[in-house]
């Protein structure tokens, strides 16, 4: 993986998890943790999508998508757990 990959997989991250955060409120984590939340979302969506037989289109859009819906199940989760 080149830099110019890691780059955009930490934009795709860091705007994922903000966008995750907006639609779950009550969470931010700034620039870093928003990082995580989107990469971490990523992973979720990647692994669960293909086991409900969803699939997206491919592009930058797309990924940010993917993995917004993926830290929203991530930031849900983390609420859900929180409460018990």
């Amino acid at each position: 993986m080149g830099i110019e990959s890691i780059i955009v997989f930490l934009i795709v991250g860091a705007i994922a998890g903000w966008l995750a955060g907006l639609v779950v409120s009550g969470y931010g984590f700034g620039l870093v943790g928003n990082m995580v939340v989107g990469i971490v979302g990523a992973f979720i969506a990647g692994y669960l999508f293909p086991k409900l037989g969803l699939a997206v289109g491919g592009g930058i859009l797309w990924a940010i998508v993917h993995a917004t819906i993926g830290a929203v199940i991530f930031l849900v989760l983390i609420r859900i757990l929180k409460q018990a």
